[in-house]
């Protein structure tokens, strides 16, 4: 399970994240939405603004799969994922102004497929800070 593990996060730091225009330069509004999801991680986007979202490999099918999406600045988000371009989970998230709003999924083993996969963030305004973080726990 180790050399897996150990694969896994190789892998995972093959990792692409997009934004809308000038979210990535934008200075933070507030604290850490979400914090670092230590070694059970495969993905952590910090903060970003806007549309969005992120490519990654790394995923395998022995695991359950956790997406949890943060978020503040009023609005909301349409989050998606795919696993090998089939979509495996949909949700939506209220973005309150003052305190941040949550959503999460958790996938059962062998929904998410080993290797890669891509969740979308549609954010109902550009001022919608947000922050993501996808994990496979033993």
């Amino acid at each position: 399970m180790a050399q897996i593990r150990s694969v896994l996060a190789s892998a995972a730091a093959a990792l692409l994240v997009w934004g809308a225009a000038g979210g990535a330069s934008a200075a933070p509004s507030g604290g850490v939405l979400l914090p670092h999801p230590g070694p059970d991680g495969l993905v952590w986007v910090q903060e970003r603004w806007g549309d969005g979202g992120v490519v990654s490999a790394g995923a395998w099918e022995g695991l359950p799969t956790v997406l949890t999406v943060a978020c503040d600045g009023g609005g909301s988000l349409d989050v998606t994922m795919a696993s090998q371009q089939i979509q495996v989970a949909s949700f939506a998230v209220d973005c309150p102004v003052d305190e941040p709003g949550r959503g999460s999924v958790t996938l059962p083993a062998g929904v998410v497929r080993t290797g890669s996969f891509s969740i979308g963030v549609d954010a109902s305004s550009p001022s919608v800070r947000w922050a993501l973080t996808v994990t496979q726990p033993e």
